[in-house]
């Protein structure tokens, strides 16, 4: 063979050979079963919270510690897991995240009482960091390279959000099986399939290197230690609520100790772990603004609706046809997402998606204490389908401008999405519980102080509601106390609907004030580029 026909076999050796749609389509289940696995997690015990904390012999508040402990760790492991990915191995952190994921779902077995749920949800958190990631990576997987950020991308996010409502839809019936045990004996048997799909379907080998640097490690520690507890202070800050805990302020203190000392950690490197000068420039301060509010308006469904229907005495059984519709848009609109994601259209995306959440947000605003679930199909399906939307434009942008800087950037940019995603998350659900709770105080207060036996209306309605209990109680005394008690419970209820209505209203302002800062943006940017382009007259 002549030198000149050298290259050629060279470059088909490194050219990517096309998987088989046989293939292909074990790669994505396996994406499927490894979202799954994560996402069921995460959101069994969430979703869950009233039913299983009799099973573990504590209260509401109690219980949600759970939450807590398992977002402590969770919401900055993915910090450091990507570079323990570079330096020993993709298929090594494959095989012993899923490994280990399936240990600690194994010990959720052997959970008793709070004690030891909490310090085996720990584990779980940290256990679980690494099958997002994986998740998303078995996606990508069989896509060609021109496929991988637009298809792919759209695909391996959608993926990811399938959790929440699936854990929703299958929890009934694990709860009837065996409560906080049923639970997990689901995601086991899920983590086992995830587990064997890893062995047996590796992904593409890439190049190691050592990058883990010892001061990697002491910014993470109190990276982690700030992350943590900001996590679980949002989780817990509207149970305890935030001026009646002084420890939560303490916790916050020692968040921003923490963080500060990673800052001033990396500011003072020359192969930082975080690039804390590029996150603090103008660009991504305003797309980490944007994630955040989006994870805001999201919050709508996860914690509006939910809780709306929550308070209204509907569980996960009776929300399940409404489950349905959410999974089944979100998939739709992952779809969708797919077949129209191009360059330079991520804010035409972005418009109809915050459009769509406002309609439906203001939709959900006009709820009574008769709104049923079949009353939010529409709404709760767009949102779900603009959630859908909104994400994968956000993140190929992202890491388009974060290539433009250089490979070493990619890095940053993974930590601020998936930062704004975990925290952003727990955040726009501590907004929404801290508004609801602020607003019930608001009108609980506006509608008691009106009730009085002394007018004529409250005494009738006394006097309907005690009618009840004629037969059993013959105090008259003790008779109208009952039916005050009754009367005040209806208060209560009405002052939760009104307060979750005022939420919803505050959602679609929040999500109208970024669609018209989106099209400004739009505007001036068009308009800067057409003056720059525009020839200038000739100065004499």
């Amino acid at each position: 063979m002549s030198a000149s026909a050298q290259p050629a076999p060279a470059q088909a050796a490194v050219a990517p050979v096309p998987m088989s749609p046989l293939r292909a389509g074990c790669y994505m289940l396996a994406a499927v079963l490894l979202a799954l696995t994560q996402g069921l997690g995460m959101n069994l015990i969430s979703a869950n919270l009233p039913q299983i904390q009799g099973s573990l012999g504590a209260t509401t508040t109690e219980a949600t510690w759970l939450v807590a402990v398992y977002m402590a760790p969770n919401v900055s492991l993915s910090l450091m897991l990507i570079k323990i990915r570079t330096q020993f191995g993709l298929r090594n952190f494959a095989e012993i995240g899923i490994l280990a994921f399936v240990m600690v779902a194994f010990m959720h077995l052997f959970v008793n009482d709070l004690q030891s749920a909490l310090i085996v949800r720990f584990f779980s958190g940290i256990a679980a960091a690494p099958l997002s990631s994986l998740g998303f990576l078995y996606m990508l997987e069989p896509f060609p390279p021109a496929k991988k950020m637009n298809v792919g991308l759209c695909l391996a996010l959608t993926n990811i959000s399938l959790g929440a409502p699936i854990a929703r839809l299958i929890s009934p019936a694990l709860l009837d099986i065996a409560q906080w045990h049923g639970l997990y004996l689901m995601e086991i048997a899920i983590a086992l399939m995830a587990f064997g799909a890893v062995y047996l379907l590796p992904l593409s080998p890439q190049p190691r290197a050592k990058v883990i640097h010892w001061l990697d490690i002491v910014s993470y520690l109190f990276i982690a230690v700030g992350f943590g507890l900001v996590a679980a202070t949002l989780v817990l800050g509207r149970l305890y609520w935030w001026t009646e805990a002084p420890w939560l302020g303490e916790m916050l203190a020692v968040a921003v100790v923490s963080l500060t000392c990673a800052a001033v950690i990396e500011l003072n490197r020359k192969s930082p772990l975080l690039d804390i000068r590029w996150l603090a420039s103008r660009e991504v301060l305003h797309f980490t603004a944007a994630l955040l509010i989006f994870r805001i308006v999201l919050s709508e469904q996860t914690s509006g609706a939910y809780g709306f229907f929550q308070i209204l005495g509907l569980q996960n059984e009776q929300l399940s046809v409404l489950t349905w519709v959410i999974l089944a848009a979100t998939i739709v609109g992952g779809i969708a997402c797919a077949a129209i994601i191009k360059p330079g259209r991520e804010p035409a995306i972005h418009m109809v998606a915050l459009s769509m959440l406002i309609v439906g947000a203001l939709l959900d605003s006009r709820a009574t204490n008769l709104t049923r679930p079949a009353q939010m199909y529409v709404s709760q399906g767009m949102i779900a389908f603009a959630g859908a939307l909104f994400l994968p434009p956000a993140m190929a942008s992202g890491l388009t401008s974060a290539l433009k800087k250089g490979p070493q950037y990619i890095l940053s940019f993974i930590i601020v999405f998936l930062t704004t995603q975990s925290i952003g998350g727990v955040f726009g659900s501590a907004i929404v519980g801290t508004f609801v709770t602020w607003r019930e105080k608001i009108h609980s207060h506006a509608l008691v102080e009106h009730i009085a036996l002394t007018d004529p209306v409250v005494a009738r309605q006394v006097s309907q509601l005690a009618g009840a209990y004629g037969r059993i109680i013959t105090d008259k005394t003790v008779l109208d106390a009952e039916g005050l008690a009754l009367l005040a419970q209806q208060a209560t209820r009405e002052a939760n609907v009104l307060a979750y209505n005022d939420a919803f209203t505050l959602i679609a302002v929040i999500g109208a004030i970024a669609l018209a800062a989106l099209i400004a943006h739009v505007t001036f940017g068009a308009f800067a580029k057409r003056m720059s382009s525009s020839p200038h007259p000739a100065v004499s």
